[in-house]
């Protein structure tokens, strides 16, 4: 399973929004120094610049992934970017919806070791998420009873 945030603008759609907010910026600024204010384009130039950059973070939080992966023996996350990796027996894991501080989380939890997944997942997401990876641990576990 791949776990990636909700991202609606693709990174061409992002240029073409700084580029529309930096025209309107730049034009109500060039009708303000056409009226007098001569510092209005300088300060659109540096608030254009500036919503570009918090934009552009924004946006590369969203190539925060995780990959889960589940076999016979053991469930593997990998947090990409980064490369923080867990593994966790079958068997032994344990998932959990918890309540802390107003916000859900959800953790895999395993002989004294957590792991929170899907942080970046809404609540409903979240509870999906553990509903379908209960099943499959489920399943595993039952199939190797056989």
């Amino acid at each position: 399973m791949w776990l990636k945030p909700n991202r609606s603008l693709s990174h061409r759609d992002l240029r073409r929004l700084i580029g529309v907010l930096a025209a309107l910026a730049l034009t109500t600024a060039v009708l303000g120094a056409w009226q007098g204010n001569v510092f209005a384009p300088l300060f659109a130039l540096v608030e254009s610049s500036a919503v570009a950059f918090a934009l552009g973070v924004a946006w590369r939080a969203g190539d925060r992934s995780e990959r889960i992966t589940l076999d016979e023996s053991s469930l593997e996350v990998q947090s990409l970017p980064g490369r923080r990796s867990a593994r966790f027996q079958t068997y032994w894991v344990r998932v959990q919806l918890r309540s802390e501080g107003g916000r859900e989380r959800l953790l895999l939890v395993s002989h004294g070791r957590e792991l929170e997944i899907g942080a970046f997942l809404g609540g409903e997401e979240r509870a999906e998420l553990s509903r379908k990876l209960e099943v499959l641990l489920m399943a595993l576990n039952q199939r190797q009873r056989r």
